[in-house]
């Protein structure tokens, strides 16, 4: 056991620095401004995922709208992944690819953020919410792994984890999630 545990952590550090020698630290930043630029203007931050990108997605929320790390008003964010009357009325009436783009219709603005969390990037769902944000002239975070899927081209800030195990990048996620709210918090 011990064995397993030590190289899980071997290969997230080897991820941590493989993933400082591309532009993700920039693209983070980046990602950063974004998010601030529509909180300070009045806009909102809606964010979704699937699975363990969903509870990222309910985390990040948690983090904003509460507190990272120091006392402050709340600031505007959303999880679309926590109602579960919208998630199965969606689900029956319209399909679960659509639960998603549904909430981003009827939610967001343009000048919102919208943060879409998949470490494929290509769930269907996540894909269909990207485009509706796009329509609706917000902003769209995309944080993925890998190629970064067919998601890397529809958004206008990738922070795409250069690996293909899911665990990994969900690490690398979280890592990214608190360093946004760090961010952000010392910014406001």
């Amino acid at each position: 056991m011990q064995e397993i545990i030590k190289q899980n952590m071997e290969e997230q550090i080897q991820l941590l620095k493989q993933t400082m020698k591309t532009d993700y630290a920039d693209k983070t930043a980046e990602a950063a401004q974004c998010i601030l630029q529509a909180i300070s203007t009045g806009h909102k931050v809606l964010i979704a995922g699937n699975g363990g990108s969903a509870a990222d997605a309910q985390h990040m929320a948690a983090e904003l709208v509460v507190r990272f790390e120091k006392d402050r008003e709340g600031y505007p964010a959303m999880a679309l992944t926590t109602d579960s009357s919208i998630l199965s009325a969606g689900g029956n009436d319209y399909g679960f690819e659509a639960v998603y783009e549904r909430q981003v219709q009827a939610l967001g603005a343009e000048g919102d953020v919208f943060i879409a969390i998949s470490t494929s990037g290509n769930s269907e769902n996540i894909v269909r919410a990207v485009h509706m944000a796009g329509n609706k002239k917000m902003k769209v975070i995309g944080m993925t792994g890998q190629t970064g899927g067919r998601m890397k081209e529809l958004c206008d800030i990738v922070l795409c984890v250069p690996h293909d195990r899911t665990a990994r990048i969900q690490e690398i996620h979280e890592h990214t999630i608190h360093t946004l709210c760090q961010l952000v918090e010392q910014k406001m």
